[in-house]
């Protein structure tokens, strides 16, 4: 037993040796590389898009966090150098690895890209970010057109009371809303949302100024903008665009309050017609061209007929002012 034991020693001392010198190479393995990381942030859509004028920002990561480090952010728009930003990287909730954030507002459309570099510092070597793309979309909608700018116009139009349609698609009736909105900030009568549509809507234009806000649950018609707005306890509830009467066959002014109604087409074609006084009446009508154009009545569209219809009771006022 003895000799047996003996003679095991130099390979148990052997195999002692080799684990310890294997666990050694491990640990002296080189760390891994410094790593610079972008991202873009509040940006839309697999493609990573955002409408022209949006803000959204570009989340930089270095790791490891090295303390007092800072990278250089380089913005391009359809490869043309527009901004050069120099942030400093701070330390993460763990300390684990370093961040920045940039914003970035850009207004003109284009393949928007970001570029980083940290530049060689006593503790840290140069370090390139893979870029980052983003692209900008065109402010503007067209009747037919979808996508994201559609519904920003749609979010924003409903936002002031203008009736819109199936979400993302500038159909007939959201091309109805913008010609209200156009109408009400006095702009040139199409249906068409371009850049200037959508600077008003930034800026706070469109909203409806009720005159009557007394007057309860009642209607305004404001024939100098050729609209109606539907007004509840002093809100807007909403705005349609109409066709007043022409120069020769005006619309009656005053303030006066619905006395009949009539459902479905009359022999004169009046569809869903609520008369305010004598002949006069809101009524859906074809067309309803964008200025005024009617015998003396109030001409909506067709399709927003029966709503207005319905939501207006009698006894109800209709307030009809230039």
């Amino acid at each position: 037993m003895t000799s047996r034991l003996r003679s095991s020693l130099p390979l148990l001392a052997i195999a002692a040796l080799a684990q310890p010198a294997s666990a050694v190479a491990q640990d002296s393995a080189p760390p891994a590389a410094p790593q610079l990381h972008l991202a873009a942030e509040r940006v839309g859509g697999k493609q990573a898009s955002v409408l022209a004028g949006t803000r959204w920002r570009v989340r930089g990561v270095l790791e490891p966090y090295v303390a007092g480090q800072s990278a250089t952010v380089r913005i391009y728009r359809d490869g043309r150098k527009i901004a050069v930003r120099r942030v400093a990287i701070l330390p993460s909730s763990t300390g684990r690895a370093g961040y920045f954030l940039v914003s970035v507002a850009v207004r003109v459309p284009g393949t928007v890209t970001v570029r980083a570099t940290h530049t060689q510092t006593p503790e840290l070597g140069t370090i390139v970010a893979r870029p980052v793309t983003v692209s900008v979309l065109p402010l503007q909608a067209r009747p037919g057109s979808g996508g994201p700018a559609v519904r920003l116009l749609q979010r924003q139009l409903a936002q002031r009371g203008y009736v819109v349609g199936a979400r993302g698609l500038l159909d007939a009736r959201t091309a109805r809303a913008v010609l209200a909105f156009r109408k009400v900030t006095g702009m040139a009568r199409t249906a068409s949302a371009d850049a200037g549509v959508f600077r008003a809507l930034a800026r706070g234009a469109g909203f409806f100024r009720v005159r009557f806000p007394g007057h309860g649950k009642h209607i305004e018609a404001d024939l100098s903008r050729q609209v109606i707005a539907l007004i509840d306890r002093g809100r807007v509830q909403r705005i349609y665009p109409t066709s007043s009467g022409a120069p020769g066959t005006p619309t009656i002014l005053g303030s006066y309050r619905v006395y009949m109604k009539a459902p479905g087409y009359n022999a004169k074609r009046m569809y869903y017609s609520s008369f305010f006084i004598r002949g006069y009446a809101i009524h859906g009508f074809d067309p309803v061209p964008v200025y005024n154009a009617s015998h003396g009545c109030l001409r909506v569209p067709v399709p927003d007929a029966v709503s207005i219809f319905t939501w207006l009771r009698i006894g109800e006022r209709v307030d009809v002012y230039r």
